[in-house]
């Protein structure tokens, strides 16, 4: 299989390829350009020869979640397949999680198994390469990954860990809402009422005495992580909320020490404040940069949260790259 054997990007949905020309996008300050160079190199060093990524501390093992966090990594860096000095990588990546598709359904999931967490992750991964690239093979698989979403979509509007709509949690939501968003901006269909109905969700995990978001309906605390999903969900559907402000507000309370997910919680804590903008963006980024620059490790990568909650160090080293690569603006899932 070929990947990327020409880009042609002609489409007047589509964004321009990430490596057409960088002089274009955003900039990124020196220290964070070589923190996240660093990143880089060690990110590579760690792939698998199928074309994978393992989470690190012999846990997920070639797992297509993983490797959809890796592969954004090096996108946010403007790096896609055979483009770029990590092209090779990518395009070996792309490779593994266009052959992770289930031939009865399309479900992203691999020989290792999974559940929904890993086929959004995966899915939004080859949204973000066939938005800056058009490759028609990747359009194939990305179509059956999206309907497959499409069709589990639970009746209260959510999704839950397996592909059936049986069940629903913000958490599983927010990694569909963003594969779906993905799709539908590089060009594929995806039903109003699919996007609606997942607001309809968020919207019932909303704490009026907070501003917060819970897990599900009624039953767990808001927290920072869930938050940081809810926000994401309103401005990925383009709707207006009127409770936005008091989100962002919670959002900025629970920031400094979140109790758990903290490396789950920034990857949609940068996304919310991205979209948001101004001064909260700002604040923000300066904040996460000198959290993350002081953390990271002297061979590149960076090691477990303040929750111990993450599951490896490949992960968290992709989400601090993401989260540090945002200003350099590639990814356009990303985009305002």
């Amino acid at each position: 299989m070929r990947i990327l054997t020409t880009i042609t990007v002609l489409f007047a949905f589509c964004l321009p390829a990430a490596a057409a020309d960088k002089s274009k996008k955003g900039k990124m300050d020196e220290d964070v350009k070589k923190a996240t160079a660093l990143a880089l190199e060690w990110l590579a060093s760690k792939q698998n020869s199928d074309g994978s990524w393992s989470a690190g501390d012999n846990t997920y093992e070639h797992n297509t979640a993983i490797t959809g966090f890796a592969l954004m990594a090096f996108m946010s860096q403007g790096h896609v397949p055979n483009q770029g000095k990590y092209g090779p990588e990518v395009a070996k990546g792309t490779r593994f999680l266009l052959a992770s598709g289930r031939e009865s359904d399309g479900y992203l999931i691999g020989s290792r198994g999974g559940n929904m967490y890993c086929h959004g992750m995966a899915t939004l991964a080859l949204s973000q390469v066939f938005g800056m690239t058009g490759d028609e093979e990747v359009k194939k698989v990305l179509k059956r990954a999206i309907d497959l979403i499409i069709r589990c979509q639970s009746p209260d509007g959510g999704w839950r860990y397996e592909p059936q709509p049986t069940g629903s949690d913000i958490s599983v939501t927010i990694m569909q809402v963003m594969a779906l968003r993905g799709a539908k901006d590089s060009g594929l269909h995806v039903p109003d009422r699919t996007l609606k109905k997942a607001l309809e969700y968020i919207n019932s995990c909303y704490d009026p005495s907070s501003g917060g978001y819970t897990y599900q309906p009624y039953n767990r605390a808001p927290g920072f992580a869930r938050t940081a999903a809810g926000i994401c969900v309103i401005k990925l559907t383009g709707e207006y909320d009127k409770n936005v402000d008091r989100s962002v507000e919670f959002l900025k309370r629970s920031m400094e020490y979140p109790r758990e997910h903290y490396w789950y919680g920034h990857y949609y804590a940068c996304h919310a404040f991205y979209q948001v903008g101004g001064k909260d963006w700002e604040d923000y980024y300066a904040l996460i940069k000198k959290e993350f620059l002081a953390m990271q490790q002297s061979d590149g990568h960076w090691p477990r949260g303040r929750d111990g909650q993450s599951p490896g160090p490949v992960y968290q080293t992709a989400i601090a790259v993401i989260v540090l690569s945002v200003p350099a603006d590639y990814l356009p899932i990303f985009q305002r």
